[in-house]
């Protein structure tokens, strides 16, 4: 039965692979490209300079970010442990090049049996970790056959997932038999992986290491200055990682606070550099002024401030006194709130949220973040916070509380690895 679902998966695959490739390279506004590196996808990757890397796999942004604190803590305890990186997205190949020389990066193959055997003779890892349930069958397949130990890392899984494998069990088969271990985020998920046939011995519980976020003050130095900058009695704001269909709501919103205190500052950080010219003119457009990051200019009347660099948000974060987290007012499933409240800072979302619905969920509960559904509520949310400092305290507080309480499963998924595997 295995085999038969095997071969209808790969005749599936196949059949449909135009669109699936159509989707990944058809050109988009705002969607990087990616460049001579696309044969990667199909296995064409270039060997690593060391033999036998541990293959680590985050799909994109999130999870590389998710990644990096594991990253660095293997690298501190195996030193000379070489680590590949792959991604499937641009974007997470770009958060993956942050590392600099902790690590190498190539595009992960596309689940064509062929494909996947080509990258893993090339590259010849020594075990995967795959972070967050990105499971595919044959890179499982081709995993069990050159019996590479596979772990999943921050494991979810949620009740409309596993309701659909059970409907489908020999799938699920398929996809766990090649598993040796799965570290959950919580409980919930590592009983629906039991119920789904996991034995115990090849389960975790070791929470999310995305709330294993750690800032330091490096960082907050140079929130401080940036804030200096900005001016200091000035009330600020972020909206972090947005995207198109949503900065016109912003901008709304924030014109609405500027008829109510006509001094704050937006800082605006879209999530693609390659929309940062096209958000400075819509700007303009709309009659606000703005000064972009990249250019000295004045601050004292600006209204918009553009994040326009790479891997400066954590110090914009800092330099705000609340943050709006993007991606969340149009359906994309917002992006990491965790960031900001590892900061102290009050977050505000769209409704939007699938991403990281637990997150948001504990955060709510424990009064660090609200969700506003458009820009007048948005704008309703922010004049109330900057005329109530004590609301803005208590929301940052209680958002840092949720990181905090939350922190340790880093050291408790460097111990399952340990344990499961011969590094």
């Amino acid at each position: 039965m295995l085999m038969f679902y095997r071969l209808m998966y790969n005749l599936l695959i196949h059949i449909f692979s135009p669109v699936l490739l159509a989707l990944l390279y058809w050109p988009k506004k705002g969607k990087p490209g990616f460049g001579r590196r696309w044969p990667e996808h199909l296995g064409w990757a270039a060997a690593t300079k060391s033999k036998r890397p541990v293959w680590l796999h985050a799909v994109s942004v999130g999870e590389v970010v998710a990644a990096t604190p594991l990253i660095k803590a293997l690298k501190a305890e195996y030193p000379d442990l070489p680590i590949l990186v792959t991604t499937t997205t641009r974007t997470g190949a770009d958060q993956a090049a942050r590392l600099g020389e902790l690590v190498e990066h190539r595009y992960a193959p596309l689940d064509f049996p062929w494909a996947v055997g080509l990258f893993l003779h090339r590259i010849r890892p020594q075990a995967l970790l795959i972070m967050e349930t990105e499971l595919w069958p044959n890179w499982l397949a081709g995993c069990g056959r050159r019996k590479l130990p596979v772990m999943v890392l921050n494991a979810r899984l949620s009740a409309r997932s596993a309701a659909r494998y059970r409907r489908f069990h020999g799938v699920f088969r398929l996809l766990s038999k090649n598993i040796r271990h799965i570290a959950c985020q919580y409980q919930d998920d590592a009983d629906r992986f039991a119920s789904l046939g996991v034995p115990q011995h090849c389960l975790s519980t070791t929470g999310s290491i995305k709330f294993d976020i750690d800032y330091d003050h490096t960082i907050r130095e140079q929130g401080s200055m940036l804030r200096a900058q900005l001016g200091r009695a000035r009330p600020v704001w972020i909206a972090a990682s947005t995207h198109e269909g949503e900065d016109e709501q912003l901008l709304e919103a924030h014109r609405h606070l500027l008829w109510h205190l006509p001094d704050a500052l937006l800082m605006l950080v879209p999530r693609h550099p390659q929309r940062f010219a096209q958000v400075a003119s819509l700007v303009q457009n709309q009659g606000l002024t703005l000064s972009r990051r990249t250019q000295a200019e004045p601050l004292e009347n600006v209204q918009v401030y553009l994040g326009d660099t790479m891997g400066e948000l954590p110090v914009m974060l800092a330099a705000a006194d609340l943050a709006f987290v993007g991606g969340s007012l149009i359906a994309r499933g917002g992006h990491n709130l965790l960031e900001p409240a590892a900061l102290g800072k009050p977050v505000l979302s769209g409704p939007s949220t699938f991403n990281f619905s637990d997150i948001t969920r504990e955060l709510r509960q424990a009064g660090g973040a609200k969700i506003v559904t458009d820009s007048n509520m948005l704008a309703q949310q922010l004049i109330q916070l900057f005329e109530h400092e004590d609301q803005r305290q208590t929301m940052g507080d209680a958002a840092l509380t949720v990181v905090k309480a939350n922190q340790g499963a880093l050291m408790r998924t460097l111990s399952a690895i340990r344990t499961q595997l011969p590094l």
